[in-house]
């Protein structure tokens, strides 16, 4: 594997504007290519996987290497066709791949915009369950700025939906925002809270190394039907009855949160833009996340592409 990170300090909050140049005033894509390999959390087996650069308003491709013919599949909201353990993503030919959450979060949080990722199987490796190698690739790179203004998308009024135990919300804002309350729907007693923003708010240090997670029983029943092949202590905070099992425990105290908050930041980058708006979750995940952008994108009074022109008059980071 590579580029792994283990990232154990606590997170600085700044909540302050970040230096201009650490804020995309434009598109931008990655400086160089860059490649890992690891294992599929489903299939259990190695895959291979590049990120390359890529020209403006492409936003995240997904190229299939293993499939000879139609395999480009976009990563957007309407092309995702399963949530129910990962995120999905299919083309119109029929062709996909899984688990695109943590690679895409970490494009998205890291400010790139445009990438090809090319993937040797049909799912995208899991490698410590978090986007921390990711990010640690795309930092040995670079970033490349590109000659194209952000496809920003504001959202105008609230959008809801609801399933179960879980309710997620777009609200218009001035500025990015996630917050999310989580409490395992019961099955813990423990409420966690978080707020991140995404424009003064580090993504390395706020989010990027929060694992997955699931229960030890879960985890058996879904081994036993011949899922989650590839899933380990390696690549998932496993909750047992006497707590984590994982040895060192967690990264941090609210690990849980943090980590659902990653994957709403992944979610909602497949919108097509950068979505300006305020995301409100109570145990929201990867399904509510897709039922809100497609919820948002079939009331056309619901958003609302910000002109080029008006993004020098911004105030959430358009230098």
């Amino acid at each position: 594997m590579l580029g792994t990170a283990l990232i154990t300090s606590t997170p600085v909050w700044s909540n302050v504007p970040l230096p201009t140049d650490r804020i995309a005033s434009c598109q931008q894509t990655l400086a160089k290519t860059i490649r890992c390999i690891g294992v599929g959390v489903h299939s259990g087996e190695s895959v291979s996987m590049a990120i390359k650069p890529a020209a403006i308003n492409t936003g995240y491709v997904f190229v299939r290497t293993d499939v000879a013919h139609h395999n480009r599949i976009e990563a957007i909201w309407s092309n995702v066709t399963d949530t129910s353990m990962c995120t999905k993503i299919t083309n119109a030919h029929g062709v996909s791949i899984s688990t695109i959450e943590h690679i895409i979060a970490a494009l998205a949080g890291m400010h790139i915009h445009n990438a090809a990722i090319e993937v040797g199987g049909p799912e995208v490796p899991i490698m410590d369950g978090s986007s921390a190698d990711f990010v640690t690739l795309i930092q040995a790179v670079g970033i490349k700025r590109q000659n194209a203004p952000l496809k920003i998308i504001r959202v105008l009024k609230p959008i809801q939906v609801s399933h179960g135990t879980g309710t997620a919300f777009l609200l218009p804002a001035d500025e990015r925002r996630f917050s999310m309350e989580f409490n395992f729907a019961g099955r813990m007693a423990e409420t966690s809270f978080l707020s991140y923003y995404p424009d003064s708010d580090d993504f390395v240090e706020c989010l990027a190394d929060s694992r997955t997670f699931g229960f030890f029983e879960d985890a058996q029943k879904l081994q036993a039907a011949g899922l989650a092949k590839g899933a380990s202590l390696q690549n998932t905070i496993v909750i047992g009855e006497a707590g984590v099992m994982n040895e060192g425990g967690l990264r941090h105290n609210d690990e849980f949160v943090r980590h659902k908050v990653l994957d709403a930041v992944g979610d909602l980058a497949l919108a097509g833009g950068v979505l300006l708006a305020h995301f409100d979750g109570i145990n929201s995940g990867h399904g509510l996340n897709n039922q809100l952008l497609r919820a948002l994108f079939a009331d056309p009074s619901a958003w609302e592409l910000v002109d080029p022109k008006d993004q020098l008059h911004s105030n959430w980071g358009i230098a």
